[in-house]
């Protein structure tokens, strides 16, 4: 009987020893020809026109599929079997459609498989006569030696077979319609084999549809990225190979593709599972994620307010941003590795201060002080600082984030205004200290004579009706400066000028000194026909305030002289007390200061001052000079120079 010619084209050596054996051994078969991939088997198929090709399906190179068309062109009459490990009905109907005569799975009992590839052929089946011995030696020969293997039973010798087919057949059969990830198998070559629905969903078409088609089709472009994964795990022991491409479709969308071999016992490949997941949520996340982090890098790297940069674990300086170079002085180059040390004050260094902060931040998870920081040149700068400990995903310590603010004019302003409240608190009692004697005289003496009038003698009457007048102009001079004060501290000090005399200013404001002080000795010296153009009440006012000062805290005699100058006039009040302490001597026109025992609101030279100042001129302050005695000088120029403006006020020293 002529033997059926048969070519074996599989990836396995394995296979085709064992596929080779058992049909030779049936004595209807004769091997003409061997191969390991699509490729040698078209060249196969011409040289030999077998009867019978058996062929299978994944294999690199060039796998079974894509391999048939030109073996059916070039050997038109042989009958070409798929033989494969896939148990898959769309890819059994792809094969069919391509011109495969037959579809055998692996798993077929290879005694029933040269019966099977006989009826391909349209030949009877085997008959039931012994095998040839020659063909069973040749299989059982083991070491080099030619004796022939003991006969072993046949059920023995098909479930041997059977264990070796069951290593080539397909790893994954349970179903996985259900995944809610695309699944597909493919060829070594990247041919769809089978395919789930949600694969088919991601690429917008059927699974039966996919069966057969090249992955890198479906790629978006990304077909070279598919080819070298594949060539790394068929020629390197790769176990997984990740890419990502483009889902068909006209929205945007990202598939990550997942490549994993699945290899036999000699750890060779027979197929890949491949895994589509779509990642555009994620990758639209991610995006953002980056964007994020950019938009607030570039803040932290441009913001100039804040000094934000970043330690090492051991406090060495990581990062430097621009308000860090403002603030500090340090360009990046300068302070980038140093430790973080140099911003301290040296007393604090040699304590240890800051790497107890450190301390601090790493066991609390943030630090927070204020205190004095140094800058590159030295100068001292208060700074708000807050210390954080960074942590990894996994929770290692990887450093330190910090933020310095440089505070010095907020310490600044929040010393001032602790000042302007000690002030207010300080004129409120002194305002009340000063009301509260001169209503206690008014308040007495009214009382005194209404009571006992006609028992008080005129002298008596005179001494109290000269009292309560004395009180009064107190009064009224203490609620005049409180008010010019208030003007000056909420806008200007307007002058309203008009003609004055200066002897007219001097010889008034002399009498009502002399009239609240019940007739105090005061010397008058003044020129005569001195004009100017100033205004009149505000002057007066400067004038009672040295004239009260003068008898409050000097020493009689007191004298006052008034004289012109180039440019105005020139008043001046002196006494022969001691003269103001030298302490309070550079402070003596400020706000509220008050020297001496008794006592004051603090207002009285200020505003002599700001109204001198008001008018173009100023007042000063000359102590004790041989036969001179201390006096203050009060200059105003012919002509006014405008209004007091709040930026001409000045807190008290003493407060600051």
């Amino acid at each position: 009987m002529e033997l059926a010619k048969v070519v074996l084209v599989d990836d396995s050596s394995e296979v085709r020893t064992l596929v080779r054996t058992r049909l030779e051994l049936s004595g209807r078969f004769e091997v003409v020809g061997e191969g390991g991939d699509g490729a040698e088997a078209i060249g196969l198929a011409y040289r030999h026109e077998p009867d019978l090709l058996l062929l299978d399906t994944s294999m690199p190179t060039m796998d079974g599929l894509e391999a048939l068309p030109a073996i059916l062109t070039l050997s038109p009459d042989t009958r070409v079997v798929m033989f494969t490990g896939f148990e898959e009905h769309g890819l059994a109907t792809a094969a069919r459609e391509l011109g495969a005569s037959d579809f055998i799975e692996k798993s077929i009992r290879m005694d029933k498989l040269p019966d099977r590839l006989l009826g391909v052929l349209g030949l009877p089946p085997t008959s039931e006569r012994p095998q040839p011995a020659t063909a069973r030696g040749r299989l059982r020969v083991v070491g080099g030696s030619d004796a022939a293997a003991p006969e072993r039973p046949a059920e023995e010798e098909v479930a041997e077979d059977q264990a070796v087919l069951d290593e080539h057949l397909e790893r994954f059969r349970e179903v996985f319609e259900r995944a809610a990830i695309g699944m597909a198998t493919l060829t070594l070559n990247g041919s769809i084999v089978r395919a789930n629905t949600a694969l088919a969903r991601l690429m917008g078409s059927e699974a039966a549809d996919l069966v057969g088609v090249d992955y890198g089709r479906l790629t978006g472009g990304e077909g070279e990225a598919l080819d070298a994964g594949l060539e790394a795990i068929s020629s390197t022991d790769t176990s997984m190979v990740v890419l990502e491409h483009r889902l068909p479709g006209e929205e945007e969308r990202t598939a990550r593709v997942t490549l994993a071999p699945v290899r036999d016992s000699k750890d060779q490949p027979l197929y890949v599972f491949a895994q589509v997941q779509d990642i555009s949520a994620q990758r639209y996340a991610e995006d953002e994620l980056r964007r994020s982090e950019e938009r607030f890098r570039m803040l932290v790297t441009a913001v100039r307010d804040y000094a934000i940069y970043m330690l090492d674990p051991d406090g060495n300086v990581a990062s430097w941003n621009a308000g860090a170079q403002r603030i500090k002085g340090y360009s990046a180059d300068e302070i980038i590795g140093q430790n973080f040390r140099v911003f301290y004050p040296e007393e604090e260094q040699e304590v240890g201060h800051p790497e107890h902060n450190l301390e601090l931040a790493l066991r609390d998870g943030a630090f927070s002080e204020e205190g004095w920081r140094v800058r590159r040149d030295g100068t001292r700068f208060w700074a708000g600082v807050v210390i954080t400990a960074m942590h990894d995903e996994e929770g290692r310590h990887i450093g330190f984030a910090k933020v310095t603010r440089d505070q010095t004019e907020a310490r600044r302003f929040a010393e001032e205004r602790q000042a302007a409240v000690a002030q207010q608190t300080h004129l409120l009692a002194v305002t009340a200290h000063e009301l509260r004697s001169p209503a206690a005289v008014i308040e007495g003496s009214s009382s005194l004579l209404q009571e006992q009038w006609e028992r008080l003698g005129d002298s008596e009457r005179s001494q109290l009706l000269s009292a309560i007048d004395t009180s009064a102009h107190r009064l009224q001079r203490l609620v005049s400066d409180l008010a010019a004060a208030s003007r000056l501290q909420d806008d200007a000090l307007v002058l309203r000028p008009g003609d004055v005399s200066l002897e007219d200013l001097v010889t008034t404001a002399v009498e009502r000194t002399r009239a609240a002080n019940n007739g105090a000795v005061i010397e008058v010296s003044v020129e005569s026909d001195v004009m100017i153009r100033a205004d009149g009440g505000r002057l007066a006012q400067a004038l009672d305030n040295l004239l009260d000062n003068a008898i409050r805290h000097g020493r009689a005699p007191i004298s006052i002289t008034g004289r012109a100058t180039g440019d105005g006039i020139e008043i001046t009040v002196s006494d022969e007390g001691p003269g103001v302490p030298e302490d309070l001597a550079p402070e003596l026109f400020d706000r509220f200061a008050v020297g001496g025992t008794t006592g004051g609101t603090g207002l009285g030279l200020y505003l002599v001052r700001e109204i001198a100042r008001g008018h173009g001129g100023d007042a000063v302050y000359r102590p004790r000079d041989g036969a001179q005695p201390s006096r203050f000088t009060l200059t105003v120029p012919s002509e006014p120079a405008g209004t007091v403006r709040p930026s001409a006020m000045g807190y008290s020293a003493a407060a600051r």
